[in-house]
């Protein structure tokens, strides 16, 4: 957690804690649950943080289980979350409506053109008997 707190402090991601020190995104998300580091871990977020080692190692090791935080950690916090909600669901449609379209297409054989003295209007296919039918 105090990883974490550090980082927020600092407005670094993730990705740019683990980039600026080494450590995989992976490393630095179990860290910041509260999993327990390797000293070579804890002297490569020192430097990041450019912090004492043993400061760094001794907090962690008495940090808390229940972590209290002030009013703007929880607003950084709630603001990360609904930043990553906003584009998890943005991928989400972007990925399933295209799939749906197509896979509609594939079966059902929709196919829009000129349809013969009615103009442009829609032209279906029955998947099983491929006869046409024109509305």
């Amino acid at each position: 957690m105090l990883i974490r707190k550090l980082r927020l402090q600092r407005g670094w991601s993730q990705d740019q804690l683990a980039e600026m020190s080494g450590l995989s995104v992976r490393t630095i998300q179990r860290l910041e649950r509260g999993a327990s580091a390797s000293v070579e871990t804890l002297k490569s977020l020192a430097a990041v943080f450019e912090c004492n080692f043993t400061d760094l190692q001794q907090e962690i090791d008495e940090m808390p289980t229940d972590t209290n935080y002030s009013l703007e950690e929880q607003e950084a916090i709630h603001y990360v979350r609904d930043i990553k909600a906003f584009y998890s669901h943005a991928i989400s449609y972007a990925l399933v409506i295209p799939f749906l379209f197509f896979y509609k297409f594939h079966h059902n054989r929709l196919y829009v053109g000129l349809v013969a003295g009615t103009g442009l209007g829609y032209r279906f296919t029955d998947a099983r008997s491929g006869s046409f039918r024109d509305i």
